[in-house]
């Protein structure tokens, strides 16, 4: 299928797990990527697993959490790509710990990175999505937004966040045609849920050692498949942001095996 040949990408979070699979995904499709990363050395993967499609990938390290780098890593992309259609904001990170102990800074620092980053791209693309062909948004929630996932709160607070954002601004641009909508992954195999992550921005969730792992028996998937690859969520992402998704905006689709029925 070539349902990206000449759309033009931008991806946070593509030096690793899902950000880096939808990239490869979309360049698979045809599409134009610029992938964003505040992994060099994550985005130096990317690239040498795109093989022949690299030459339509351009790379950009970019700390979502930080406006400054934010305002230049678009800038660079928008340069890359002469405009923009779509916007996949998968970077984030997941931090665990028991609440009573968690600090202001932890807290916080998981907001800025996921939430107000994710604000942060989303707010420098708008004016170039505006003239974009098609444009979407797609953007990265979880199943933690509404299912109970402990020692995560403020991963969980974060996430919420984002949600309800997207329903915010799908209802602010569906009629100047941008469509926003979101994914929630549970039971997902990445760098972010089993700590290989390349990047400050895909970090594991470091469960405390006396967690108590009978709470988590809801989260096995019930298709009886295990956890799945990032590459099952980048295919729902590129449904979500090409000619396909046309009629679908301001909602979310949970990719998680059936784990929360």
């Amino acid at each position: 299928m070539n349902r990206y040949e000449g759309r033009r990408a931008l991806i946070t979070g593509g030096g690793s797990g899902i950000g880096q699979a939808t990239v490869l995904r979309v360049l698979a499709e045809g599409g134009t990527v610029v992938a964003a990363d505040v992994s060099e050395r994550g985005l130096l993967d990317t690239a040498a697993k795109a093989g022949t499609d690299a030459d339509r990938l351009t790379t950009a390290v970019v700390d979502i959490a930080d406006e400054a780098s934010v305002r230049d890593g678009v800038a660079t992309a928008l340069a890359a790509l002469g405009g923009l259609d779509v916007l996949v904001n998968a970077a984030g990170i997941l931090r665990s710990s028991h609440t009573h102990e968690t600090s202001l800074e932890a807290f916080t620092r998981v907001l800025q990175v996921n939430l107000v980053g994710t604000f942060l791209v989303i707010r420098e693309c708008i004016p170039a999505l505006l003239e974009g062909r098609d444009a979407a948004v797609v953007n990265f929630s979880s199943t933690s937004a509404v299912f109970a996932h402990p020692y995560m709160a403020a991963y969980a607070a974060s996430k919420g966040g984002i949600q309800s954002m997207t329903h915010a601004l799908a209802a602010e641009y569906a009629g100047r045609g941008i469509r926003f909508t979101a994914v929630q992954p549970g039971s997902i195999s990445s760098g972010m849920t089993d700590g290989s992550g390349a990047s400050g921005q895909s970090a594991g969730p470091g469960l405390p050692e006396d967690a108590d792992m009978s709470l988590f028996v809801k989260l096995e998937p019930a298709l009886g498949e295990g956890f799945a690859g990032p590459e099952t969520v980048a295919s729902v992402v590129a449904m979500l942001a090409c000619e396909d998704g046309r009629f679908i905006t301001g909602t979310e689709v949970r990719v998680d095996g059936g784990t929360h029925y």
